[in-house]
């Protein structure tokens, strides 16, 4: 393995006419599973076209668990918010499964002196030799999968972790004012797709428990915020925690 690469078991393929070095195309880019359709996964290339840059986000727990120089994956990684911070202190990589998002974010480290390697691929099916990584961030990602795609996810997570490796992990909470709300097709429990074609799933903390299992739970938290559009209240509910692998 060379310095600062993550280990992989796919062969790179390069990308035609991108103008962005360093991003890699695997064949599990818009890999499905049995029972689900990848149309949740090309839709982010659509979102990507008019979503804008948001500006780096905090990682500031990281530090608290993993070592400087830890080799660390942003799984889902999008337009790279998160990447540019991890890539101060980590070795960072991302991966996604829009490459329109893998552009734009190759594009804002350049522009901030920054490096981490930009991979396609699906969370649910990572390219990566077992034990690859000292943590996984998953922000915002698994709650845009279905059910068996997030199981599976969890299960990848697991294989590609060192003992000992962490998994942080965002995803909403089925108290939030968005469940089942907007015009929206309910799927399976508590998830539905949007008009744009992308999947929204709703956790309770029991849910993520479950989902977690086989991982020691470090930290589990409910974060509820009351926000208030156009005179009326509304409630914000995300769920946060902090997993290891034994």
């Amino acid at each position: 393995m060379k310095t600062g690469q993550a280990n992989m078991e796919t062969v790179d393929m390069g990308v035609e006419n991108s103008g962005i070095q360093d991003i890699k195309i695997t064949d599990k880019s818009t890999g499905e599973l049995a029972g689900s359709s990848k149309e949740h996964f090309l839709a982010w290339d659509k979102e990507y076209l008019h979503l804008k840059w948001g500006g780096p986000a905090s990682i500031r727990n990281l530090h608290a668990f993993l070592f400087p120089g830890a080799r660390v994956l942003d799984a889902g990684s999008g337009n790279g918010r998160y990447l540019g911070e991890l890539s101060r202190n980590f070795i960072a990589v991302g991966v996604d499964v829009s490459l329109t998002a893998l552009y734009s974010s190759r594009l804002q480290l350049e522009r901030n002196e920054r490096f981490a390697e930009h991979i396609g691929a699906s969370v649910h099916d990572l390219p990566f030799n077992s034990g690859s990584f000292e943590g996984i961030i998953c922000y915002g990602v698994l709650q845009h999968l279905f059910n068996e795609e997030r199981r599976a996810a969890v299960r990848e997570f697991f294989r590609i972790l060192c003992p000992g490796g962490f998994v942080f992990f965002e995803g909403f909470g089925c108290e939030d004012m968005r469940c089942g709300g907007e015009p929206s097709i309910p799927f399976e429990e508590k998830t539905f797709s949007r008009q744009n074609g992308i999947i929204y799933h709703y956790f309770t903390e029991k849910e993520v428990r479950e989902l977690f299992y086989g991982f020691e739970t470090i930290e589990l938290e409910n974060l509820i915020k009351d926000k208030t559009f156009r005179g009326k209240s509304y409630q914000r509910h995300m769920i946060r925690g902090v997993f290891r692998k034994h």
